[in-house]
């Protein structure tokens, strides 16, 4: 067949029009284009909008856009640029001073065909993005709940680590927060936490999260003061919520473990921590499971601390109002470090009040809070009812 020069000469054209407008649109492939100017060129020539089929394809050509993570902007940079271009090479056009009204009728088809292939180009891209949020948000969700669980295969998640920035061969450590509204992902406060540890060195990896309403970081931790350094940007992001707003958190911090074990038990002492220091009452924000291993020795053996609590303390039951009073002074009181004045103030109540209520203790309990060795079972007694519950969880 002999090649038609006409035919040739209009595809060189075109593939400079593409090339051109490729540069325009910051080096994107001319394949994205797909036979949009054939389309268009066609449209122009024929007087007619662009057929469904044309704009099936043309929503195809987005959907691959937003899957290679080409920028919306520069998409249709490359689509505008190619019409602009292609419009001075159109038969209308270059003949306009023999029809001029044919240009008219070129230029109408042509806004139109652009409008229309604009309008399915972000559609498609639009869609397809969307689509890939939905998988990331559910891949990141699926990997914080097996990084945090310890149950999932630890190769696995070691390999799915990488794609969220974190290396877990090191030591990590995690911070729990809670607080009265919970915490969901693309919240705010959880932006903020997220700029706030990011002031760490450039090769520190940090995962900020939040799981059944509470918000979670999960960080590298090689020596304590990468943990203290978090915690205080943790602390201090958060604090400024509390401040303008009224809202109540608290701070759980686990203890530093390598691999992802070591992060899964990380966050369980976080968990455990935040418990424990709302059943002893503990008024510090942050809470750090560290300084709680005795209570959680306690915890560890059940039946020898629930036998404790019953033999020292269940003779307060027969009180005048029953224990709670007398346990709530001798929180509070050993609390202090043992200063009667100090526990009057905080319980609003004398000096004296304090006096009788401790005397009325050794009373029925037969152990002296000013004998150090009855002091001590007395105290741990105390506080294993904290963390029982006692007497109302009995």
């Amino acid at each position: 067949m002999t090649p038609d020069p006409a035919a040739a000469a209009r595809d060189e054209t075109r593939g400079r029009v593409a090339d051109l407008a490729a540069e325009d649109a910051g080096g994107l492939s001319t394949a994205l284009l797909g036979d949009f100017l054939d389309v268009l060129t066609s449209a122009v020539a024929d007087g007619r909008p662009l057929s469904r089929r044309q704009l099936r394809t043309l929503r195809t050509h987005g959907d691959t856009a937003a899957l290679q993570g080409v920028a919306l902007r520069a998409l249709l940079d490359l689509y505008l640029s190619s019409a602009w271009r292609l419009w001075r090479t159109l038969p209308a056009v270059v003949d306009a001073e023999r029809n001029p009204n044919a240009v008219v009728t070129a230029g109408e088809v042509m806004l139109h065909a652009v409008d229309d292939a604009v309008a399915e180009l972000t559609e498609g891209f639009q869609l397809a993005r969307r689509t890939l949020v939905r998988a990331e948000v559910s891949a990141r969700r699926e990997f914080v709940d097996d990084l945090l669980s310890g149950s999932a295969d630890i190769a696995g998640v070691m390999g799915r680590a990488e794609n969220f920035g974190l290396d877990l061969s090191g030591p990590h450590a995690v911070v729990v927060v809670t607080a009265s509204t919970p915490f969901t992902d693309g919240g705010a406060v959880i932006t903020d936490v997220e700029r706030a540890v990011e002031g760490r060195k450039a090769d520190s990896e940090t995962l900020v999260a939040s799981k059944e309403g509470r918000l979670v970081v999960v960080f590298a931790a090689p020596d304590r003061t990468a943990v203290e350094y978090v915690v205080e940007r943790v602390r201090s992001a958060t604090e400024r919520r509390s401040d303008s707003t009224g809202w109540v958190r608290r701070i759980g911090v686990g203890r530093t473990g390598p691999s992802v074990t070591g992060v899964a038990s990380s966050y369980r002492e976080a968990l455990d921590a935040l418990d424990l220091g709302a059943k002893l009452g503990l008024d510090a924000p942050v809470v750090d499971a560290r300084e709680l291993l005795v209570y959680r020795v306690l915890l560890d053996d059940r039946p020898a601390i629930s036998d404790l609590v019953h033999t020292v303390l269940t003779p307060l039951l027969s009180a005048r109002g029953g224990a709670e009073p007398l346990l709530n002074t001798l929180f509070t009181y050993f609390g202090t470090g043992g200063n009667s004045a100090e526990t009057a103030r905080s319980m609003h109540l004398s000096v004296r009040a304090v006096t009788y209520r401790l005397a009325r203790i050794a009373e029925l309990t037969g152990h002296d809070v000013s004998e150090p060795s009855e002091r001590f079972a007395l105290q741990t007694a105390v506080y294993g009812a904290r963390l029982l519950g006692w007497p109302s969880a009995d």
